[in-house]
């Protein structure tokens, strides 16, 4: 068993789940609890500031998949289903029953959408930040197209040193300002850590083969729904892509999460004009709490 980097952040615990040694963090009390699934190469903690504010009327959970944050290190990419499978068997390890309100951020809302597709039963609404959605491609022109840019064939960029400073410009330059010092010091240092830096290309490796998992799973339950999107450009987006394709990239997500809320009776796009995709649980914590709430007001609690 290897742990990436030395020891833990100043919250949360190490858990033992099948073997393996998983970190998260637990706080408040209530029903039904919420559970982050972080985005690809993003850390638990970066929902740290969402999470205290769930925290203060339900029962929150965060924690660091296989492979990422202070988890054990692990293979990637993985599928869906051990993605689900390792949190299924993590919330059950920590005594936090279902349902849940899963939060799914980018990758980590196909992780969610799968998860409700398996456990209906577990699963009381969902809030969604900017989703990874498999109609994706149908929204966005040719040249956008994830189908057109194949990313299990590509090479992982070389680490350099360059590279890993202008990572920590990136995240040293302001979207982790409101973090507390202590926390904000071990996250931008796990951020890029060369044992973690490339973790969210890896993860995302696979992107197409995780859209074949989601359409051959079953359609989404009728659960209460929230769709947050950011059409802020962000400083670090603009590492990756031009602004002009940025912005064509916004304008065609924004048809897609119109068109996933419209879909479903309980379904509810919000637009937040002044975050970006990668920092919306950073810089708007209050609106995933609202989010949160919200869908909480309209559950009916049962217990499974």
């Amino acid at each position: 068993m290897r742990l990436a980097g030395d020891g833990l952040p100043s919250l949360g615990q190490h858990v033992d789940v099948d073997g393996h040694q998983l970190w998260f963090h637990r706080s408040g009390t209530g029903s039904p609890a919420v559970v982050f699934l972080a985005g690809a190469g993003a850390i638990g903690l970066d929902y740290l500031l969402a999470h205290d504010r769930i925290a203060e009327f339900t029962t929150s959970i965060i924690y660091d998949r296989a492979g990422t944050g202070w988890s054990e290190d692990a293979v990637l990419p993985r599928s869906l289903d051990e993605v689900n499978d390792e949190l299924r068997a993590l919330l059950r390890a920590v005594d936090v029953p279902p349902p849940y309100v899963l939060v799914g951020h980018s990758l980590g809302g196909a992780y969610a959408q799968r998860y409700t597709q398996r456990f209906p039963d577990e699963v009381a609404a969902l809030l969604q930040l900017e989703p990874l959605h498999p109609d994706y491609d149908d929204y966005m022109p040719e040249h956008l197209k994830l189908s057109a840019n194949n990313t299990a064939d590509m090479a992982l960029p070389e680490l350099t040193d360059d590279l890993v400073a202008l990572a920590r410009v990136q995240f040293e330059s302001g979207m982790l300002d409101a973090f507390p010092d202590g926390i904000r010091g071990q996250l931008i240092d796990k951020h890029a850590s060369p044992e973690r830096l490339l973790t969210g290309v890896r993860e995302g490796a696979n992107v197409q083969a995780l859209f074949d998992e989601l359409r051959a799973g079953s359609p989404l339950p009728d659960v209460p729904l929230i769709v947050l999107s950011g059409t802020a450009i962000g400083a670090e987006q603009t590492m990756f892509q031009s602004e002009d394709n940025l912005r064509e990239q916004i304008a065609g997500s924004q048809r897609l999460f119109e068109a996933i809320t419209s879909a479903t009776p309980h379904g509810e796009h919000r637009v937040l004009s002044d975050a970006s995709h990668i920092t919306i649980p950073m810089v708007r914590p209050d609106a995933v709490a609202d989010a949160a709430r919200d869908l909480l007001s309209r559950v009916r609690v049962t217990k499974i």
